[in-house]
């Protein structure tokens, strides 16, 4: 594998966050202590505390959420970049929702002192202005659009042919999932517990606010392609495009299937994912990617199937850095 040439580096979005992110990386690494140094000294607080032992059970509302996420995201490429001597470079980029942040960062369009800056002030208008929840549809786009529909929720995110997620007002999402079993008694939905239903109508107030940030921050174009959740495809090297596309984002439904059959297309030949962390465990170590899944199954059974990579925790570090040694 040390002789992959096309790789692309993955971030996830929320849901990846959990109390003790980052922690066994900053016992370890200067560079990633230096890493959460600068976050907290951009964002005015103790950022290390809030992921590290989330005193006041903050992390999950997504004002907190989505810097904790950016910063355990870049602290992980960072230090995966440092151990492989910068020797591993992706072609590409891409994230998934908020993760599309850290993918502009890992292409350059952005530094990471001015992403903080915009997901800071993301996540507190999408706390503030947003309403609604969110549920995971295991049903086809078009199926789970006809529910949306009929049910006042919009789509919120495409993740693989069967696997949609729509948001709505807690009611009409109880009454779709009630309507879907009747007409799909086979198929199955997962609650999402969010502060919003993200990516739909319902954050428009939050994007018209968000407008005037994502206007004034100087973003650049970037050195390697970058994926668009609001297109399904590469962002182009115009800054102008790049800020309307995250504006659109916020309003619009996460086309993640169409950003990796994208990235298929190109050819890539290993993904690695950076940041976050699922599972009931309670330690870094017991987590597990977050985007895995997606993409195992997004390319399963495709000839000349793509490899992956994960730098989550100290245990993943170690095991990439080895598998590209």
């Amino acid at each position: 594998m040390s002789q992959v040439k096309n790789i692309a580096f993955l971030f996830p979005g929320q849901g990846a966050q959990y109390r003790g992110i980052g922690l066994d990386l900053y016992d370890q690494y200067d560079s990633v202590k230096q890493t959460y140094e600068e976050a907290s000294d951009v964002l005015g607080y103790d950022i290390k505390k809030l992921s590290f032992e989330d005193p006041e059970n903050q992390i999950n509302f997504t004002r907190f959420t989505q810097p904790v996420l950016l910063t355990h995201s870049i602290a992980c490429m960072r230090i995966f970049e440092e151990l492989t001597e910068g020797k591993v470079q992706p072609s590409m980029a891409a994230g998934h929702s908020l993760g599309e942040y850290s993918a502009l960062v890992c292409g350059k369009s952005l530094t990471f002192e001015l992403a903080l800056q915009l997901v800071k002030r993301r996540g507190e208008l999408m706390g503030d202005y947003g309403e609604g929840e969110m549920e995971a549809l295991m049903i086809d786009f078009e199926s789970a659009t006809s529910l949306a529909q009929r049910h006042y929720c919009g789509i919120s995110a495409c993740n693989l042919p069967d696997q949609n997620v729509v948001g709505g007002k807690p009611e009409d999402l109880e009454a779709l999932v009630v309507d879907m079993a009747e007409r799909f008694p086979r198929k199955r939905s997962a609650h999402l517990k969010t502060e919003g239903a993200f990516h739909t109508f319902y954050m428009v107030t939050a994007a018209t606010h968000f407008r005037s940030n994502l206007e004034q921050a100087d973003f650049c174009s970037p050195e390697i392609g970058v994926m668009s959740n609001f297109t399904g495809g590469s962002h182009n090297e115009y800054p102008g495009s790049i800020k309307s596309r995250l504006f659109l984002q916020l309003f619009n439904p996460v086309l993640w299937h169409r950003n990796l059959q994208a990235l298929g297309a190109a050819e890539v030949q290993l993904f690695i994912e950076f940041g976050g962390g699922l599972g009931k465990g309670d330690t870094a170590g017991e987590k597990r990617p977050n985007l895995e899944g997606i993409v195992k199954k997004t390319f399963r059974g495709m000839e000349g199937a793509p490899d992956y990579l994960s730098v989550i925790n100290a245990q993943t570090l170690e095991a990439a850095v080895a598998a590209l040694s």
